[in-house]
């Protein structure tokens, strides 16, 4: 690549005028980490021969960047367990000025520690961390196992390598409601930003989806009581409203699938780890990049790619309810983050 400026000579438009300029590409359904809102406590993972090879991984990104996507986040299930994953992130690293603007990754920071310093080499600037306690014992809990001190130390790695971080927390009621303060608070105190998520109805977790919602309009109120937020017009490519907190001096976002619907300015899809393309997050059906890679090469992958923007819905469909809930049937961990 020479660092020509790209320019897609078919973009990605959906049949709303939304342009998708955003791909989120997951490596792997597996992770290290067991949360409790994410999936059950024995997942079911994919065999190794339906996930799509690291060269596979890298000929769908190329064609979403041939396509007009300027960013691409590498995501999991945890993205970093996946062997030799660190080939692809340097791979995609290279087309970083040459089509593509960012290249990013979200974590659970387990193995951190071992790859921040890598990740800043390749290119990687900013990276999201799930994280949604600091008490040890809740953490514990809520991943099924998980060692904090661990996380902490990977966070602290990547920082120290340059890498700007993005603290993800899901808002879950009676489980780290009370202890948000505290985790925005640390959070701003390291120089990180913070965004909260509404649990999102996708999948079997062996829990009350119901039971786990706390909505962020009542967690905002809460804040509001304690510190003075002030809105704020920036835009970081995905669906968060961002505020700064007057007291702390960061910023925090707000995901709000359930109680503030974003869909009107998607400008993402998803590629999971085995090649399905899925237009929205909320909705089950996705096309077969896998198969039309593997038959019809880059041809028959770019057709597939028009096929998506025709198919791409308006809205989610997410709703959650004490009668129940609707959403996608498929696991977040095997949509990819």
């Amino acid at each position: 690549m020479d660092g020509t400026p790209h320019i897609a000579t078919r973009p990605l438009i959906d049949a709303f005028g939304r342009r998708i300029s955003y791909l989120r590409l997951s490596v792997t359904d597996r992770c290290d980490l067991r949360c409790r809102y994410c999936m059950k406590a024995r997942p079911d993972f994919l065999p190794k021969s339906e996930v799509l090879t690291l060269e596979e991984l890298e000929q769908v990104a190329s064609a979403f960047i041939a396509r007009g996507v300027t960013k691409i986040r590498v995501t999991g299930g945890e993205p970093l367990v996946r062997r030799d994953v660190m080939t692809l992130v340097e791979r995609l690293g290279t087309r970083i000025g040459a089509g593509l603007d960012e290249l990013c990754l979200t974590t659970n920071a387990t193995r951190l520690a071992e790859f921040a310093p890598r990740l800043a080499a390749a290119g990687v600037k900013r990276i999201n961390v799930s994280l949604d306690t600091l008490n040890a014992d809740t953490y514990r809990t809520l991943t099924r196992g998980g060692d904090l001190a661990r996380t902490l130390d990977g966070i602290a790695t990547a920082r120290a390598a340059g890498l700007k971080i993005k603290i993800n927390a899901v808002a879950l009621k009676d489980t780290n409601a009370a202890s948000l303060p505290g985790l925005i608070e640390w959070a701003h105190g390291e120089g990180h930003d913070v965004t909260l998520i509404e649990v999102m109805p996708m999948g079997e977790v062996e829990a009350n989806r119901f039971d786990q919602f706390l909505p962020l309009d009542a967690v905002r109120r809460d804040l509001e009581t304690r510190w003075t937020l002030t809105s704020l017009p920036d835009v970081t490519g995905g669906p968060a409203r961002y505020v700064r907190v007057g007291e702390t001096g960061g910023r925090l976002g707000f995901i709000t699938p359930l109680t503030g619907n974003f869909c009107a300015g998607c400008n993402r899809v998803r590629v999971t780890c085995a090649g399905e393309l899925h237009a929205c997050l909320g909705r089950d059906g996705s096309l077969d990049l896998k198969a039309a890679l593997r038959t019809g090469g880059p041809d028959a992958l770019d057709r597939l790619l028009d096929e998506a923007m025709a198919a791409k819905p308006e809205a989610h469909d997410f709703r959650i309810g004490r009668g129940g809930s609707s959403g996608a049937s498929r696991d977040m961990a095997r949509t990819g983050g």
